[in-house]
């Protein structure tokens, strides 16, 4: 039997996918909004507590993505690029809980 030295596409390089798609959703680039407030704007919510400042619900609705995105990665670890997917993910959602954490302390 030969073994096998790389590891093979699969459910778990979802994970990466999924990250990538949150980053997209909750970072603006340049002078531009981010997608996610386009999307949210866009089925009649707002991504702003107060018009177009205050809290940024946006950050929140993209853990839509990091959560699947950290549990595929658990899940399928062998597959390429499910450790990635699963740390940045991870990192990811510290990150959004300590900030949320300071903002209502």
């Amino acid at each position: 039997m030969l073994k096998q030295d790389y590891n093979k596409v699969g459910l778990g390089s979802i994970s990466l996918l999924l990250f990538i798609f949150g980053i997209l959703f909750s970072v603006s680039f340049g002078n531009r909004e981010s997608y996610g407030d386009n999307i949210l704007r866009f089925i009649g919510l707002s991504p702003w507590s107060n018009g177009d400042t205050g809290f940024h619900y946006t950050i929140f609705y993209s853990l839509i993505f990091y959560l699947p995105a950290l549990i595929l990665g658990y899940k399928f670890k062998n597959d390429l690029w499910a450790k990635l997917g699963r740390t940045l993910s991870l990192i990811t959602i510290i990150l959004i809980l300590l900030s949320l954490f300071f903002v209502a302390v």
